[in-house]
């Protein structure tokens, strides 16, 4: 049976913390969500834009460049200083790549789309936990924006760093960057059972964004493109709204559960993402 994310609810007293929130759906939440009430840390890459929208929502601006894994831990550091606590960690930045190394050696896309996330929820991890022992039930959460992509999916364990096959344009590697988001969001629910912590995943939609860059194909299709604002819908909801579903859940915009790829459901890749992850990034 399938389920419908409510409309938000307020949100005075909690902290939010969103990545890729300087553009796109990311600012659009960043927006909203400090409408609702919530204290809002406004995490991205340009200087100038992230702090245009912390100002606007008056928030707190955070600098992050995801290709250097040091710069996350720098992230988490300030976060963590910043915050004593933190009702909602959303791991919305990520994207299409070239096909490159960053400087930990590790594939662009996958570090981008997986990696630098993972690491910045680890290192979060415990003041979440914190927080949920002492804030309202099931008002303590991570957030992860994937893709429809995700259906298209592949990733190995043996090839987490997209070194073979064909590259398509950078799309398989970003397909298999998106459902790496899903794996690790139900990875997630299973470790963080019993603490307060759940954790869910969400397709936007498409989205008329920056994303894709300005093909013929990509813009004839964002004519038809939902907006920013509401390609954050469901982010939004699942940051401040009562949500339906249990801990673990992909949502296809605002209905759980989303259909993606049949290796979603594979509880040995996801334990074994999670697994490879932390040595990576130990």
């Amino acid at each position: 049976m399938s389920v419908r994310l409510p409309a938000p609810a307020r949100m005075e007293g909690r902290t939010v913390v969103i990545t890729g929130a300087s553009s796109g759906i990311g600012r659009a939440a960043a927006r909203e969500l400090a409408l609702l009430g919530a204290e809002v840390a406004v995490v991205g890459r340009n200087p100038e834009r992230t702090a245009a929208v912390a100002e606007e929502t008056g928030g707190r601006a955070f600098l992050v460049d995801y290709d250097r894994l040091d710069s996350v831990r720098d992230l988490g550091a300030a976060l963590l200083h910043a915050y004593p606590a933190i009702h909602v960690l959303a791991n919305n930045a990520g994207g299409m790549a070239e096909r490159a190394s960053t400087g930990d050696g590790h594939d662009l896309t996958f570090q981008r789309n997986h990696l630098a996330g993972f690491l910045l929820t680890s290192l979060l991890l415990d003041r979440l936990k914190a927080t949920a022992a002492v804030a309202p039930e099931g008002s303590v959460r991570i957030v992860q924006t994937a893709s429809g992509a995700a259906g298209f999916g592949r990733p190995r364990l043996d090839d987490l760093e997209n070194r073979r096959g064909p590259w398509v344009g950078g799309w398989r590697a970003y397909a298999n960057g998106k459902l790496e988001n899903i794996l690790f969001t139900r990875e997630l629910a299973q470790r963080l059972a019993g603490t307060g912590v759940s954790a869910y995943a969400f397709h936007p939609g498409f989205v008329a964004t920056s994303f894709g860059g300005g093909g013929p194909l990509i813009s004839l299709a964002k004519r038809t493109a939902l907006s920013p604002e509401e390609g954050a819908q469901p982010l939004v909801r699942l940051a401040a709204a009562a949500v339906p579903a249990p801990s673990g859940n992909y949502f296809d915009r605002l209905t759980a559960p989303g259909r993606t790829s049949r290796l979603a459901a594979d509880a040995d890749l996801a334990r074994g993402l999670w697994e490879a992850s932390a040595a990576l990034v130990a």
